[in-house]
């Protein structure tokens, strides 16, 4: 862990779903008995999407994390992988080689899969999508991603993300959620994204569902980027938790808290060996604890710190590290 240096000032990369520190909260523009836009009408019972990438919209591993989560809690079965040929530069994404029962061999390719569960209690499938962020082609990508949704009768498309900020890792995780149409901000009191830039994979997907008419929500974890290395369970908790809120229905969080206690602790007693690192963390603690709204607070400040973040890392870097190694369920 090490203390931030100055960063420079340059051009800003961010995610064409990150919210811009000029958005402002919609929520309040909407009353409830304002009856939304036609292509904006959600069947309750619709299946919702629900997808993350790993890679540079994922800090910590944080937003595919919380998605691996829910499929292993909420036993999905696969529907499809999309061939990683078309997609992927191997040399970048590498495969992996294992050996079956101590003899024989298999490559496992790196691929996006898209998984489907029903939720103990609700009335809605969930289709879940996780993968890598691929390295090519990403409108062909968005495209097969945007059948799949039209097949199964898709109603609402939540991507989710991760990014490195100015924030302590006592405190409890800033999320902001932004939207591309005023229905979706309304319902789900969203800030309506007016940012322009270059963007990563759940931009492109965010904006392929909202020309295909799917309304599509976002949802981004703040990751403290002095230990950006994955795990990061209190990220994908917060995440976990505003998907509980969309999906009206609870969520296991299973290991998950324990995990984020420790992850804490860990990172404290490690703070505490460095007195500059020590310092610093109680400088954002006593900034944030003196925001007397943090509402009001977040998304400005979310924003700021997604945009240094991203002057930080430069393009074509990864938020939270490399990907990590071994065979997952995003794997051919």
């Amino acid at each position: 862990m090490s203390v931030p240096d100055d960063r420079p000032d340059e051009p800003v990369p961010a995610p064409e779903d990150s919210p811009d520190p000029s958005s402002e909260d919609l929520s309040d523009d909407f009353s409830d008995d304002l009856e939304d836009p036609p292509a904006a009408r959600v069947d309750p019972t619709a299946p919702v999407m629900l997808a993350a990438f790993e890679g540079w919209n994922d800090a910590g591993d944080a937003a595919s994390t919380a998605v691996e989560h829910l499929a292993l809690h909420w036993d999905a079965t696969e529907l499809s992988a999309i061939d990683p040929d078309e997609y992927y530069d191997f040399q970048v994404s590498r495969p992996t080689m294992r050996l079956v029962d101590g003899v024989s061999r298999a490559i496992d390719w790196p691929t996006t899969r898209l998984t489907r569960c029903r939720p103990p209690g609700s009335a809605q499938d969930l289709v879940l999508v996780r993968g890598i962020e691929p390295n090519m082609r990403w409108r062909a990508f968005c495209a097969e991603i945007i059948e799949y949704a039209q097949e199964l009768g898709v109603g609402t498309v939540i991507t989710l993300g991760a990014l490195l900020a100015d924030t302590p890792h006592t405190r409890p995780v800033p999320v902001t959620g932004t939207s591309f149409d005023k229905a979706s901000a309304a319902r789900y009191r969203l800030q309506r994204s007016r940012y322009q830039g270059p963007t990563g994979i759940v931009g492109v997907l965010q904006d392929a569902c909202v020309q295909a008419g799917i309304p599509a929500i976002s949802f981004w974890a703040a990751v403290p980027h002095y230990v950006s290395q994955p795990p990061a369970p209190k990220a994908t908790i917060a995440l976990l938790q505003r998907v509980e809120e969309v999906l009206d229905v609870e969520v296991p969080l299973g290991g998950l808290p324990e995990q984020a206690e420790k992850w804490e602790r860990t990172v404290s007693e490690m703070a505490d060996e460095d007195d500059e690192v020590r310092e610093y963390v109680k400088a954002l603690e006593e900034a944030g604890d003196a925001e007397t709204d943090l509402e009001e607070a977040s998304g400005e400040e979310i924003a700021a710190d997604f945009e240094r973040y991203l002057r930080r890392r430069g393009p074509g870097g990864t938020a939270g590290g490399p990907p990590g190694p071994g065979k997952g369920p995003w794997e051919r």
